[in-house]
């Protein structure tokens, strides 16, 4: 008779704890903010990387950049916006799919080079998300069919006789990139897309871009460039 009141015990016992348990098992999540640190940060850096918002190194540190990202996911999906991973931020983010558009297969160095040189051109005085957000949207329109399939063709169309870069035109395409520019470049071919399906983009403190604000959807400004897809 002990020995069964015994187990009833521990049956009654391990009933009462199986819901807690499932709680806890249930709540992994941990907030993380500007300032933390860790293997969580690290997947969540990989997380916005491979949606084109995190274009820096994987480093499992919550800084400036990585802050930025996450306030530009939660624009982007109508989220709470203030650079926190909250639970809701992650789920979010979490559920997400990979967005990161196929890099022209291949690459050679002469396309690494053209690439880093209208980077340089159009945005030499910008962020480096600036930069390899202008890159985005070179390789963007390698992998349309409304634009020529090569890097080269892409920065060297016209339309009639006007060059579709104004770098082509005044002729700072043929300037040296900087170190800078061309890791920029490196980034865009291997996937990185801040801008995400941007295809357009101009300075507003320069150009009117009248047709382009007509005729195509804004996705976001990055310094002195707004960018359209």
């Amino acid at each position: 008779m002990k020995g069964k009141r015994v187990l009833s015990i521990l049956i009654v016992l391990i009933l009462l704890l199986v819901p807690i348990t499932g709680v806890f098992a249930n709540e992994n999540h941990v907030t993380l903010e500007f300032c933390s640190k860790g293997s969580e940060v690290s997947r969540l850096q990989q997380k916005l990387q491979s949606l084109g918002y995190y274009t820096s190194s994987i480093d499992g540190i919550y800084g400036k950049l990585t802050e930025k990202s996450v306030i530009n996911f939660q624009k982007d999906n109508k989220l709470v916006i203030d650079g926190i991973a909250d639970k809701q931020t992650q789920t979010a983010l979490y559920n997400k799919t990979n967005t990161v558009a196929s890099s022209p297969k291949n690459y050679s160095q002469d396309d690494l080079f053209w690439l880093a040189r209208i980077i340089e051109a159009e945005a030499g005085g910008e962020s480096y998300n600036g930069k390899v957000a202008v890159g985005n949207v070179i390789i963007n329109r390698v992998n349309s069919k409304e634009f020529p399939n090569t890097i080269y063709g892409v920065i060297f169309e016209y339309y009639g006789s006007i060059p579709q870069f104004s770098p082509v035109a005044d002729g700072t395409i043929y300037n040296t990139p900087s170190q800078e520019s061309m890791q920029a470049a490196k980034d865009a071919l291997n996937g990185a897309r801040p801008v995400g399906n941007s295809t357009y983009f101009f300075n507003p403190a320069k150009a009117a871009g009248t047709w382009i604000v007509k005729n195509k959807t804004y996705v976001m400004k990055i310094g002195g460039h707004s960018f359209y897809a």
